[in-house]
């Protein structure tokens, strides 16, 4: 061998790992130097007190220092801990074996059980979304099992629907009639800052312990805002993994108003102004970049519904107002008709779907269009049916829209665990108008 070629690579080996120190710690983030990172880079840091080791995102830079945005908290870090940069990025491991689990933002099993097994390969949780002409078209409806979303709201595989509701209307409620009675695959459920009590609860009352080819990311609200933030990415890197084997992918998140929040605080902390109710610019450029990935290729295809939390039931809410002009539909659910015990309590006349004239026959859709001249019809004359000043006969139209009344009232309500396939809503939509 020759030497001499020999001591020249050990000469341009670098041998040395290269680490940053802290120098400044505030309530939310950590500020070091000494490395060259990059905004988005994942970093190490280790606590020398106490050994332990936990990861942060660069969230801003400037000429001397860069700040950092940890995973956990930071109690227990000092001045001169070091900083190492991870050059693998954030990743998580993707695989059948995810199926039936909890999982947090990092993909790691919450849930008690054993090591999660048969992870195929790594998927980045950042990524850009499909090019735009390489989408395919919504042409083929989605079930899911709900009668008033189903024949009124019918949604198509790929499409991105909101779920727009104030607190305690029943948006949970919702959600686990779509999980347990869509046509999905598999099927994604990202909760993003809810309460830890909720977590069980969700998966006891609304899925009926059922997790049968359904993964389940959480991230509560007492976990760290970036732990928060990129429960949603890792969720959504999770559907695109099985999109990308063939499936139709269900992929279920609530809620986008807490993942804004949690991006807020990540903001605010690096010193972000404040634009619109508090939020700063990143928050309304980081929701097309999460609801855009959503959508069909060549392999598969993914369907989600964000839910969206509306503060004071106020829909023109930033978060709601920017969401609504990134979805492709909005289902709205009102405190009033929770309020007559109107289950699931849709809005037809306030909700959309942007793609239902594609993916239903014409038949279907005059049905539709029918049905909501009828809902118009009693919600303009509403208050003058109640006081008595209509009186039958003056408006043949009217008279057949209130004879209809309790038949529509019938077939738009649903129980939690009544269930129907879309032939069998089609069908028992016909007969409400005849």
């Amino acid at each position: 061998m020759d030497i001499d070629s020999l001591l020249n690579s050990i000469d341009s080996t670098d041998l040395s790992v290269a680490f940053g120190r802290i120098k400044h710690i505030s309530s939310t983030t950590i500020t070091a130097n000494g490395l060259e990172v990059a905004v988005g880079d994942i970093v190490k840091i280790e606590s020398q007190q106490h050994l332990y080791t936990v990861l942060g995102m660069v969230a801003s830079i400037d000429s001397s220092s860069f700040t950092i945005v940890p995973f956990s908290f930071i109690e227990g870090f000092r001045i001169q801990d070091k900083v190492y940069l991870q050059k693998e990025g954030l990743s998580v491991k993707c695989g059948y074996g995810l199926l039936g689990r909890v999982v947090n933002a990092l993909g790691e099993a919450i849930d008690g059980k054993e090591k999660i097994r048969d992870l195929e390969e790594s998927s980045a949780i950042n990524k850009v979304s499909m090019p735009a002409l390489e989408r395919g078209i919504i042409d083929e409806r989605f079930s899911t099992g709900v009668k008033s979303i189903d024949s009124m709201l019918t949604s198509g595989k790929g499409q991105k629907v909101g779920i727009f509701a104030g607190s305690g209307v029943g948006k949970s409620t919702l959600m686990g009639m779509i999980v347990k009675g869509c046509e999905a695959q598999i099927k994604i459920v990202a909760l993003i800052g809810e309460r830890g009590r909720e977590i069980p609860e969700f998966i006891h009352y609304n899925l009926g312990n059922n997790l049968e080819n359904t993964v389940i990311i959480a991230a509560t609200s007492d976990e760290s805002a970036l732990m928060r933030k990129y429960g949603a990415f890792t969720a959504m890197a999770i559907a695109e993994f099985f999109r990308d084997k063939g499936h139709d992918v269900l992929l279920m998140m609530d809620s986008v108003t807490r993942f804004a929040m949690a991006q807020r605080e990540i903001g605010l902390s690096t010193g972000e102004p404040p634009v619109s109710r508090g939020y700063p610019p990143s928050v309304f450029a980081l929701l097309p970049q999460l609801m855009e990935r959503a959508g069909n290729n060549a392999k598969g295809s993914i369907t989600a519904f964000f839910t969206v939390l509306v503060d004071g039931d106020d829909m023109n809410d930033p978060i709601a107002d920017q969401s609504r002009s990134i979805l492709d539909g909005h289902i709205v659910l009102t405190r009033e008709l929770t309020e007559q015990g109107f289950y699931p309590p849709v809005n037809l006349l306030k909700s959309a779907s942007r793609v239902m004239d594609k993916v239903v026959d014409e038949e279907h859709y005059n049905y539709f269009l029918k049905l909501k001249r009828v809902l118009s019809l009693i919600k303009e004359n509403e208050v003058l049916v109640r006081v008595g000043a209509y009186k039958a006969g003056m408006d043949p139209e009217l008279d057949q829209a209130m004879a209809k009344k309790e038949r529509i009232r019938e077939f738009l309500t649903q129980g939690t665990k009544e269930q129907h396939n879309f032939n069998e809503i089609v069908s028992m939509f016909r007969k409400v108008l005849q």
